[in-house]
Parts: C-alpha cells; sequence; structure tokens
C-alpha cells in the first residue's frame, strides 16, 4: 500500500510539474529565482510525511530584491487605468477557475485538506479577483460642501504603495488572494511571504499571474526563513502596508516591527468562536450546522466553532445526535474519495488536542467519540466530541485548532453572552434560534466581529472580514478590503482663480 501510494504521488507531482503549476523557484520582477548556493526549504504532505518538492531559502539580500522590484513597478501600475487593472485581474481570475482541478490537487498535497475542500477553496479564492477587478473603478473622487468662501474640496483614495502579505498554511489560496486583489485592484505593488509549509499554492498563483500578463513586479512571491523574511518586510520603510493572517502571538510581533517605520497594519488572528444553541431549533438542522462550523478544515480554522453553547432542555439530545454525526466522518488522505477530514499540519497540533483533551477529561469532561490520534497515525487525529465542558477547561479558554469538538450547557440567554464574550478573542459568532427578536439581540450583545445566525458560510467577496479584541484590527474583503490599501488624499482649492 505504502509503495502504491508512492507512486501515486511521484506521479501526481511530475504531472503538476509538467503543467508549470508547481514551481520549485521564488517570483520575483516576472522572473524565477532560486537561492544561491542552492539552498532548500523542503516541502512535506501531511499526509503521508513524503517530499512533494523545494523552494529556495532566499537570505535577506535575494529576498529584499522582491521589494526594489515592487517599489520600480509601482508608479506605472498605480497609474495604468484603473479598467486596465481590472482586465488584469480578470484574466487572472478566468485562469485559476480554468486549473481549478490541479491547483485542488497541489494543495491537497502540501496542505492536507480533502480535495473536495481544496476545490472550494481555488474557487472561494478566485472570487476575490472577480470581486475586486469590479471594485477597481469604485475609488472615486468625493466632494465635499465648502465650509469656506471660493472653495472646492474633494477627496481621493490614492494607493499605499508596496503592499507585504503574509500568509497561511490552512488556507494558502484564498489569503493570498483576499489580500492581493484587493492591492492590486487600488493600485499597489505586492510582495507575498506564503507560510513555509506550503509555498506551492502562492507559486502557482504567480505562474497563472504571470501567463495573465500582470507587469513585472506588481506580484511577486519570496520563500525562505519565516521569521528573518517577516523581519526583512516590516523594516523596510519602502513597504507601506503589512496584511497578516496568522496567530496573534506573532501578529503582536509583526506590529511590534513595523513601529518605526508606521506602516498600514492589517491582522486577522485567532478565534475563539462560540455556537450557541437555542431550545427552539430543528435539531438535526442545528447539529447539521454545528459540525460543519467545528470541523471545516479539520478544525484548522480560526473560525471553527470551539465552544459549543446548547440549552439545558436540548443538551443531551443534541450531544447524542451530534456525537453520532461526528462519528460518521471520514477520516484519511485528503487525495481519496469521500474523506472529509485530512491530517494535521503539525505534531505540535497533536499534542494541543490531546492536551485539550486530558485537561478537560481531568476535570470531569466525558468523551463521547473519538479522543485520540487515529488508527492511520502520523498526524492524523480522531474527531473528537467532548461533553459537560466547564469554563475552567482549557478547550474553554484556548483555541484548540483541531478536530476537537466542546459541548457546554447554558440555562438562559444573558448568561450565555456572558460566557461567550469572556474570552480575549473576538472573530466570528454563530446563533442557533427561530426566534427573530432572540437572533436580533445576540446579533448585538455578542461582542465579535462577524455574527453567523442560522448558518455556516458566511464569508466572501463582498464581506469585510474580521474581528475584535486580539483577534485582529482591519477588515479585509468588501469596500473597506480596498481602503486598506489606500491613503486619502484632501485637496482644497481656490474657486475663483
Amino acid at each position: 500500500m505504502a509503495v502504491a501510494r508512492h507512486i501515486l504521488n511521484i506521479a501526481l507531482i511530475d504531472d503538476l510539474i509538467k503543467s508549470g503549476l508547481l514551481v520549485q523557484s521564488a517570483y520575483i520582477g516576472g522572473a524565477w529565482v532560486s537561492a544561491r548556493e542552492g539552498r532548500v526549504v523542503d516541502v512535506y504532505n501531511p499526509a503521508d510525511g513524503e517530499r512533494v518538492g523545494a523552494v529556495p531559502a532566499l537570505s535577506v539580500d535575494e529576498a529584499r530584491i522582491a521589494i526594489d522590484a515592487a517599489s520600480e513597478a509601482f508608479d506605472a501600475w498605480s497609474n495604468t487605468l484603473a479598467s486596465e487593472r481590472a482586465r488584469k485581474l480578470r484574466t487572472w481570475y478566468e485562469l485559476i477557475l480554468a486549473e481549478r482541478d490541479d491547483l485542488a490537487l497541489l494543495m491537497t498535497l502540501e496542505q492536507g485538506k480533502p480535495i473536495a475542500e481544496a476545490r472550494s477553496e481555488i474557487e472561494y479564492a478566485a472570487s476575490f479577483i472577480d470581486w475586486y477587478a469590479g471594485e477597481a473603478g469604485r475609488l472615486g473622487v468625493e466632494g465635499i460642501t465648502p465650509h469656506l468662501e471660493n472653495r472646492d474640496m474633494q477627496v481621493t483614495r490614492e494607493p499605499l504603495g508596496v503592499a507585504a502579505l503574509i500568509t497561511p498554511w490552512n488556507f494558502p489560496a484564498a489569503m493570498i488572494t483576499r489580500k492581493a486583489a484587493a492591492a492590486m485592484a487600488a493600485g499597489c505593488t505586492v510582495v507575498v511571504k506564503p507560510a513555509p509549509e506550503t509555498p506551492f499554492s502562492a507559486l502557482a498563483l504567480a505562474a497563472l499571474a504571470h501567463e495573465a500578463e500582470i507587469p513585472a513586479g506588481v506580484f511577486n512571491v519570496i520563500t525562505g526563513d519565516a521569521p528573518t523574511l517577516a523581519k526583512m518586510l516590516c523594516e523596510d520603510s519602502r513597504v507601506r502596508a503589512l496584511s497578516f493572517t496568522g496567530s496573534t502571538r506573532v501578529g503582536k510581533l509583526l506590529l511590534e516591527q513595523t513601529v518605526p517605520t508606521l506602516k498600514r497594519v492589517s491582522l486577522e488572528l485567532g478565534g475563539h468562536a462560540p455556537f450557541v444553541v437555542f431550545p427552539d431549533v430543528e435539531l438535526d438542522t442545528a447539529v447539521r450546522d454545528a459540525v460543519a462550523a467545528k470541523f471545516q478544515t479539520s478544525g484548522q480554522d480560526c473560525l471553527a466553532a470551539n465552544r459549543i453553547y446548547v440549552h439545558e432542555d436540548i443538551y443531551d439530545a443534541f450531544a447524542a445526535r451530534f456525537a453520532a454525526v461526528v462519528a460518521k466522518l471520514s477520516v484519511g488522505n485528503g487525495l481519496a474519495p469521500g474523506v472529509e477530514i485530512g491530517p494535521l499540519m503539525h505534531e505540535a497540533a497533536v499534542a494541543k488536542c490531546q492536551q485539550h483533551i486530558d485537561d478537560a477529561l481531568s476535570q470531569g469532561a466525558r468523551v463521547l467519540h473519538g479522543g485520540g490520534s487515529h488508527a492511520l497515525g502520523g498526524l492524523f487525529f480522531q474527531p473528537t466530541v467532548l461533553a459537560d465542558v466547564t469554563e475552567e477547561m482549557l478547550i474553554a479558554r484556548e483555541e484548540t485548532f483541531g478536530p476537537v469538538a466542546a459541548l457546554m450547557r447554558f440555562s438562559d440567554e444573558d448568561e450565555v453572552v456572558r460566557r461567550a464574550n469572556n474570552t480575549s478573542y473576538g472573530l466570528a459568532a454563530y446563533v442557533q434560534t427561530k426566534d427573530g427578536a432572540r437572533a436580533r439581540r445576540l446579533s448585538a450583545k455578542l461582542d465579535f466581529g462577524m455574527v453567523a445566525v442560522n448558518c455556516v458560510k458566511m464569508t466572501g467577496g463582498p464581506v469585510p472580514f474580521g474581528g475584535r479584541k486580539q483577534s485582529g484590527q482591519g477588515r479585509e474583503g468588501g469596500r473597506m478590503g480596498i481602503e486598506a490599501f489606500t491613503d486619502i488624499k484632501y485637496v482644497c482649492t481656490r474657486a475663483d482663480v
């Protein structure tokens, strides 16, 4: 079996190399670049540990050439007609959709997520490019009613300059396009630093940007040691905007490193989402939504429902049905048909899942399903359901980032709002109720940047994605997403001259 899988992986990788989508070079100034002396970073498939390929381990000096290229390209790109920028973006969008199957295959090989999820992410990633192609021409001039005699007053938005985009491994395509399409539509040039675990999705996007004839230097991808290259991007004064998606700990560090150059900084950080279920719901629907909210991307998602609060009147029935659905989730290599839960990305993620389970059990929680590493071994973990979780347990206080669901009882609305808000995070929350007035109250009272009522999917191109408190600052997506890459200029002109 292992030999057959190895042969299959080699064949798939060879086909992707021949297609031009699996590129083992950085992309700087419209050219493919290797590191001096052949220094590389190996990339492995988390499902089986096999090597997918390698990318250059660029030095700071080598990576800084990307900022040179982006700086040199900025004047021409920012002065390109918005309609022409939009045309280039739409060509890029169409090429991505045309290659969605191979891009999904590449993502599954390096990230591990099930192929169906990977294909959905490619379509999601492309949608941001399409959206911002439309927004490119909408950054218009605003007039101000003058408060001074003989004055004409206008406000315009101008592109900031070079934007550095540092992206995570859990959504290796969509987190790039959500940032890059907004920046490029506004007239900025970008330097992308993808996660070292998943660089190939970023480089495949670069290959298609090249094919779309996006000008050299507008879209660049650098690879190598993440902390070193991120520090370089933070400290270079030519980089005027930094957008980061990742952990709160790293986000704080990057924010500190940008202080000397006073960059515009957008941070999309951790989450600790509550999922609140009231007794008036249709039980099977609420269970289905809770499973989707918890186990998407194998739980490795900042939007994942980390705390599932269920009203005491339906708690036992909900817990039984939820555990039964979770028990049927298929775990395995993301390339296999029907797989719903892939591997975790790191040994540390496996260890954290087990730590949260062991801590909860030691304080009185019960395992309804799962509870440890999967029989497949490696980075596979059983989808797990913990019942009777309380606020004192680690899983109620920390983001798990894995396939472990925590079920918690509550008795009344005020109580659950207080408990749900008792966190330093404020990204997303979910509410399940048929009571419209209650839904409006909860939406107002929950201290989170985004609230989904009776649904799970809520993000997309038009949506201002982002959170409160230590879940970040700024918004990505929607009109606010493109405005983040612009500066406001006010012009006051004496009208009688």
